[in-house]
């Protein structure tokens, strides 16, 4: 096997193993997919100082998110259908998270259920929800959270309407994948994934049939998912869904300063800034020529969390440095699923751990709590200053 030392090497694999319509899931955006491009080339923009003759002995990338101590300051982001990258894919990258000390975000468009992740693992995860119009479910969403300890939910405020991705409406993406003869054809070449998925019962999203009124199997999963998403959501709504949970919530789809202003009035204990990695509107500012603005109007107010174009430890890094106090991964350690299971998922935060901790070295920092925007050379007028 070719020695994988970095997360384009996953990527690599990734494609190689696992469905046309699974990979275009992850790796496309919606419409012209601007945004999806700019998540990440506006990262290269940014430049490290480099600097020598700093005692470099005792190195470490703890810290904490959330008041949790994190191995490192990265979580795994909430992803729809993981468990179609891999069988059981959930599962195995709560797994992964666990073993590796960082918190793991379960979906709620997840193939793999709460239950299922909680029966096999051992500390609390995150669960992710959408805004949803049925309260009744939301409830039971909230109560099955409860019973699988979980720490923290975070609320999705940013899909009121789905943006428009074509790769997903060309391919009929859906789970488990309608059978088509291009799929089909394209599902024969891929015997490893094949094989998986033959191997386990878990097939179609598991915290919603059988759990959402009127969706008793897959076959009518659909017409709910299209009646489901609440376009009517406002702040007061945001604020009755933190209420449902009582507990702590973190607020993910943040991009604009006054939103974020909303989100801490409300008290949530996080906010994610992220454009949903350029799946929603397309055109819109990547989310890291965003952090700097509105960390500096709520980051003494509410933790703020960065989501969007990391691909590296360098881009983690970056994001620390702008103000980020945690990071949440999401295409990085899917391609690492796909590629090699959970074995790949531990590579990517592998991978992603080094690169953060030799790079904080050579930028002359021990701790990572220590790094900021002194170890930065940005463009002028990076951040979102636009006439």
């Amino acid at each position: 096997m070719a020695v994988i030392t970095n997360i384009e090497d996953l990527r690599r694999i990734y494609q190689r193993r696992v469905p046309r319509m699974f990979y275009d899931y992850t790796e496309s955006g919606s419409w012209s997919e601007q945004t999806f491009r700019d998540n990440t080339t506006d990262f290269a923009q940014i430049r490290l100082r480099q600097r020598i003759a700093v005692d470099m002995t005792g190195r470490t990338t703890e810290s904490e998110m959330i008041g949790e101590r994190v191995a490192m300051p990265v979580a795994l982001a909430p992803v729809g259908l993981t468990g179609m990258q891999h069988a059981d894919g959930e599962i195995l990258a709560a797994r992964a998270a666990e073993q590796f000390g960082v918190p793991y975000t379960l979906s709620t468009m997840s193939i793999c259920s709460i239950e299922d992740v909680a029966e096999n693992t051992t500390k609390p995860f995150w669960f992710q929800v959408y805004t949803l119009k049925d309260d009744d479910f939301m409830r039971r969403l909230f109560d099955r959270a409860r019973a699988a300890n979980c720490s923290a939910v975070v609320i999705t405020v940013d899909l009121q309407v789905m943006g428009q991705r074509h790769k997903d409406l060309k391919n009929g993406l859906s789970a488990p994948p309608k059978l088509t003869a291009t799929s089909v054809a394209n599902m024969m070449t891929k015997v490893r994934w094949g094989l998986g998925m033959l191997g386990t019962k878990r097939r179609f999203f598991g915290n919603i049939v059988g759990h959402a009124k009127g969706v008793s199997d897959p076959s009518s999963l659909s017409s709910w998912i299209a009646e489901a998403f609440d376009p009517g959501l406002d702040w007061d709504r945001v604020g009755e869904l933190m209420k449902m949970w009582g507990g702590k919530v973190i607020l993910k789809g943040i991009l604009d300063v006054e939103d974020a202003r909303k989100a801490a009035d409300l008290g949530a204990d996080a906010i994610v800034v992220s454009n949903h990695g350029g799946r929603q509107l397309d055109g819109a500012l990547s989310s890291v020529r965003t952090l700097e603005n509105i960390v500096d109007a709520v980051g003494d107010r509410v933790e703020v969390h960065f989501d969007s174009g990391i691909r590296s430890g360098q881009d983690v890094l970056k994001a620390l440095a702008l103000g980020a106090k945690g990071c949440m991964i999401g295409r990085s350690y899917v391609y690492g699923l796909g590629a090699m299971g959970e074995a790949g998922v531990t590579k990517a935060l592998e991978v992603i751990h080094k690169e953060l901790d030799t790079s904080m070295a050579l930028c002359g920092r021990r701790d990572v709590k220590t790094v900021d925007r002194e170890i930065l050379l940005v463009p002028e007028d990076f951040s979102g200053r636009w006439a």
